[in-house]
This record gives structure tokens, sequence and C-alpha cells, in this order.
């Protein structure tokens, strides 16, 4: 973003400025208090009705600066009201009203036109090795991420999470178990090389001991992240860099598995998307990157991806995957019945398809629970949970139409559907937390 002229970005602004009274919102609730600053505590102005059109002047943390009838502005919460679509493609201009702060007001609409990753980019880029080294040069360690968020003093706050996925202990590895009957079943002629064969098949099928899938994850992790650097490599910002690991690590600290090696990234691609591979790797796009203004914003968009990562969501779509496969090899009679290790595992996965795996889509109600552990987690973050309705919002103004967030249609539900479900759940034992600021 160092490239981007001065001349750009005032023009940048002055589109912003000329575009303004066009980001227009709807309010969503019954009654709806308009402050004269933003904060609670002061005065109220007015108050608006369900349905009311207003439009947004500015954004300031999680609050909204509104023109009232009278000429006046006043502030409302960014979950009070919904954010219209922008009716035309490349709605930059209104992303721009509400950035400011570190991620730099008008630099948005500099990325408008350039075509992001895609799944042939996926399947076909090779791994780098290299954009992977410095991408785990910039991981922290736990004490580093806590010293942080004490700088900001967020304090880490018990919030339960009854969905949320917690590592069980084996009871034995179901490797070993078919392994050792294989063996017997060596001593049986030709009956045994029937046996056998049939153990592998069994072997594969059964259910992974927890030891065996958390290796498996680690493995996969470096493999599809190197595969994703190499289609668009880091972005050469080590401010940012070093700002998605610091929260994103006190963030992953906050679940059931803060002991993977978390690692996050932001990739060179315009494109308003994000990736969670296996075992804690976590790459955002510049384009998203840029919409985010705030450290709670950072956490919120690094809390959704940590969760696919804690549920083992793309992992499980890649255990299917290898069912099914396996299904067709039963059936040429192609069983592999060595128990192999994880790394050649994942190598040989990742070879045949690449980091496609990155542009599948997942279960609505996988997205639906990584928005709710999301907030949860922003939560037990010392952080408002409300961070991540306003993201969705930006993303929203966007534009329906929008070429930057192509990639994320394709792979989650609508966000209009997505505002809704928060809507409908409500924050219920998190509203304790939505007075942070």
């Amino acid at each position: 973003m160092r490239a981007i002229s001065w001349f750009l970005a005032a023009a940048a602004l002055v589109a912003c400025a000329a575009l303004a009274d066009d980001l227009k919102a709807t309010v969503r609730k019954p009654k709806v208090d308009v402050y004269a600053e933003p904060k609670l505590e002061a005065a109220k102005l007015d108050a608006l009705k369900q349905d009311a059109a207003v439009s947004i002047a500015a954004q300031s943390g999680l609050w909204y600066e509104v023109k009232l009838p009278n000429g006046k502005t006043g502030f409302v919460r960014v979950n009070d009201v919904r954010m219209n679509y922008a009716g035309t493609e490349g709605g930059s201009a209104n992303v721009n009203v509400l950035t400011s702060g570190k991620a730099g007001v008008g630099r948005v609409s500099e990325t408008a036109g350039v075509r992001g990753i895609d799944e042939s980019d996926l399947k076909s880029a090779s791994f780098n090795q290299a954009q992977l080294d410095a991408m785990v040069s910039h991981r922290v360690d736990p004490p580093a991420a806590t010293a942080y968020a004490g700088e900001h003093h967020w304090q880490a706050t018990p919030v339960p999470y009854d969905g949320e996925f917690k590592p069980k202990k084996d009871k034995g590895s179901t490797a070993e178990a078919a392994g050792a009957a294989e063996q017997a079943s060596g001593m049986m002629g030709s009956l045994g090389q029937k046996v056998g064969s049939f153990l592998g098949t069994a072997k594969k099928a059964a259910p992974k001991a927890e030891s065996e899938q958390a290796a498996e994850e680690l493995a996969l992790g470096p493999q599809i992240a190197g595969r994703v650097l190499g289609a668009r490599p880091l972005w050469n910002d080590a401010a940012a860099q070093q700002r998605v690991n610091v929260v994103g690590r006190w963030v992953a600290s906050q679940t059931s598995r803060p002991d993977l090696p978390w690692t996050f990234g932001v990739i060179d691609d315009s494109e308003v998307n994000a990736f969670a591979a296996p075992g804690g790797y976590i790459l955002v796009t510049r384009g998203l990157y840029q919409l985010l203004t705030t450290d709670s914003e950072v956490a919120a968009v690094l809390g959704h991806e940590i969760s696919h990562c804690v549920q083992r969501d793309h992992y499980n779509v890649i255990r299917k995957q290898e069912l099914t496969a396996l299904g067709q090899e039963t059936a040429s009679g192609k069983i592999q019945t060595g128990t192999g290790v994880a790394e050649t595992w994942a190598r040989d996965y990742v070879e045949k398809n690449g980091a496609a795996i990155m542009m599948t889509s997942l279960d609505r109600e996988a997205e639906f629970r990584a928005d709710k552990a999301s907030e949860i987690y922003l939560a037990r973050s010392g952080m408002n949970p409300m961070a991540l309705y306003s993201v969705l919002q930006k993303m929203m103004a966007l534009g329906e139409k929008s070429a930057s967030l192509a990639a994320l249609y394709k792979t989650h539900p609508p966000l209009d559907a997505r505002l809704n479900h928060i809507d409908e759940r409500g924050y219920e034992k998190l509203a304790a937390y939505t007075g942070r600021e």
C-alpha cells in the first residue's frame, strides 16, 4: 500500500465525501435512541422508529454517526441499524466512510478491479517454503500476546460456550489395533490376504484416535498454507503481519485449543476473504484487512477463522473426501494397508488437491457457529462482541455485486443472512460485554 500516491489517496477521499449521502441504513429495532456522543452515558437527542431510513456520515468505534431530520447528527450503535447493500459494484467509497485509523482512510478503493484468488489458483499453486517460513517468523508466543493485551487493558474473561470442541483423550489408536490384526492375518495364507485387505479398508474407515487426527491437522496446516502462499505471497507490511499475529494469538489463547501452533498472515490479495487451514494456520487477504480499523475488528475476523480450526471444520471435510475416495479404491481393489505417517498423508493429499479445500463451502451451520464463536472469543478476550457485527456491516456497504466479495459469496452464507442470524440469536449472556469500547 506504500505505492499508492498522495494524489490517489486524496481522490479517494473526495469520492468518499461525494458519496457519503449514498450510505443508507434501516432501523432494525422497535425504537433506537440517538445519542449526542458515541457513548451510552451521553445525552439522548432523539428516538428512531423501526424501518426508518437513515444516512450514515461516519463510524466511530462501534457507533455510527447518523444524520437526523433536523439537520443535526447523532450516534447509534452498529447493531441498531442495518446497512443497505450498495446498489452498484464497487462500494469502496461507501466503505471509506466507515474506515479510519490503523487501516487508513481511502485505501480500499485502490484494489478495485484486481482479480483475487480462485479455486484454480489454489489447486495449481506450488508450495512456497520461503513464504511459509516468513509467515512462521511472525508467530507470537502466549506471553507476548498477554503483554499486548495488558497494554490495551483487555482482561481475559471466563465465558461459557457449550458448543465448543474439546479434544478427547485417546482410548487407544485405531491404527495400532488394525495393524495388530493385520499381522495376525498374515499367518493365514490366501485367506489372510483377503482379511488383510478388508482390515486395511476398515482401518481407514474407522474413527481415528484423537492423536491421529491431531497429527494430521498439524501436518496439513503448513502444507495447505504453503500452497495458498504459492498463489499469493504475504503482504509486504511487517506491522500488519505482527498485528494479526499478536491479536490472533491472544484470541486463540481463549479457546479450548490454545496449544495449537497458531500462525497468522495477511496475503497480498485484493478480495475480501480469509482462510483457515487445519492446525491453526490462518490467512487474511489484504482486501479484508483494509476494512478493519480497530483491533477488535481484527479479532472478530480472526475469531471466526479460529473457530474453524478449533472445530476442525476443514479437516472434517478432508476426512469425508478421504472416505469417499476410499469407497472408490475399494471398488477397484486399490486399498493400501500401510499406516504411513501424517506428514506423508498430508503431503500426498495436497499434491493431489492443492489448497482447493480453502474454497470449499462449509455447512451453513458451521459458518453461523463460527460467527457465534467469534463473539464469544471477543468477550473472553476482553473486547466487545459487537465488533463482528461492525465487520459484516462494512462488507454489506461494499455492495451485493462487489467483485471483491465474489469468493466470499461462494463459500459463505449471504451477509444479510448472517446478520439476521445474529439478530435472532441476540447477545444473551454476552449482553454484559456489549458496553465495552
